[in-house]
């Protein structure tokens, strides 16, 4: 009898054990009870998560990229991209205005497209023709309640670059620009755009949670001084260039590169936690 009782009081200390060891475990996978490592947002009571996406598109039809695009499977890819990853933004750049509205359309995003111009005229986008003018978009899913859009001061060569914000309904501003090339004639310009653009996003973020997606064409930030930067320095295709930076309420970015096929970039998708209320600008990392 007492051998019997004693196996059982042992069964049940084990019993008891695994059931211990299996709810550490279920803390660990959860990120409740510990720390979470490098890229990995952990949610926080009262927030949400915040994504957004970067695209380099390549859809003008006069670049050497443009070989890569295979149009239209260049714009099929990008649909499947936002399709499969959701983001609650999308910032793209060297993209063509009925292009971008297709894949508005197809994926339920609201639009908001900044031309650019050659030497002050619009720019029509090529092969084939009939696709709009070129420029830069930003998609959200939240309503736009106000857009802004204006050329750099400084410009290099004949493509004048352009910076885009919009103002969402649910209290984030997204931001969009592609800045000159640093070639032996645009270095100078794009550093004074860089410089502007980070002066540009500075003030709205004074007020306001600010997230920005662009080809920066540099591999240094142009980022607000307080704002956490995020680049596509993993990519396969010109890694560096490409920038998520984030301002205000969103905290905890984690980053992920995804390979794109058809065009000369992949794709930078960065996730943050957005919290209720703003309490001021994480430093700059």
């Amino acid at each position: 009898m007492l051998v019997r009782q004693g196996a059982r009081r042992s069964k049940r200390s084990r019993a008891v054990l695994r059931t211990a060891v299996g709810l550490a475990l279920v803390l660990v996978v959860t990120g409740r009870g510990g720390p979470s490592g490098p890229n990995v947002s952990m949610a926080a009571p009262g927030g949400s998560t915040y994504t957004l996406m970067q695209m380099n598109l390549c859809l003008s039809g006069f670049a050497g990229c443009y070989r890569k695009v295979a149009y239209p499977t260049g714009v099929r890819e990008a649909v499947a991209r936002i399709r499969g990853a959701q983001p609650d933004a999308i910032t793209l750049n060297e993209a063509c205005l009925r292009d971008v509205a297709q894949i508005a359309r197809r994926t339920g995003y609201h639009l908001r497209f900044s031309t650019v111009t050659s030497s002050g005229e619009p720019v029509a986008c090529v092969r084939p023709g009939g696709r709009g003018r070129f420029g830069d978009a930003v998609l959200t899913k939240a309503p736009i309640e106000r857009t802004d859009s204006h050329d750099f001061a400084a410009q290099a060569g004949r493509e004048w670059r352009r910076w885009m914000c919009v103002t969402t309904r649910v209290g984030v501003d997204v931001c969009t620009a592609h800045l000159a090339t640093r070639s032996a004639r645009g270095t100078a310009g794009n550093d004074a755009q860089c410089a502007e653009l980070a002066a540009i996003l500075e003030r709205r973020a004074a007020t306001r949670t600010v997230v920005f997606g662009g080809d920066v064409n540099r591999g240094h930030p142009c980022a607000p001084r307080r704002a956490w930067t995020r680049t596509d320095r993993a990519a396969d295709q010109s890694p560096g260039l490409q920038c998520v930076y984030g301002a205000g309420a969103l905290r905890f970015p984690s980053v992920e590169v995804v390979p794109a096929t058809h065009t000369d970039h992949d794709v930078l998708l960065v996730r943050a936690h957005l919290t209720r209320s703003r309490t001021g600008l994480r430093p700059h990392r």
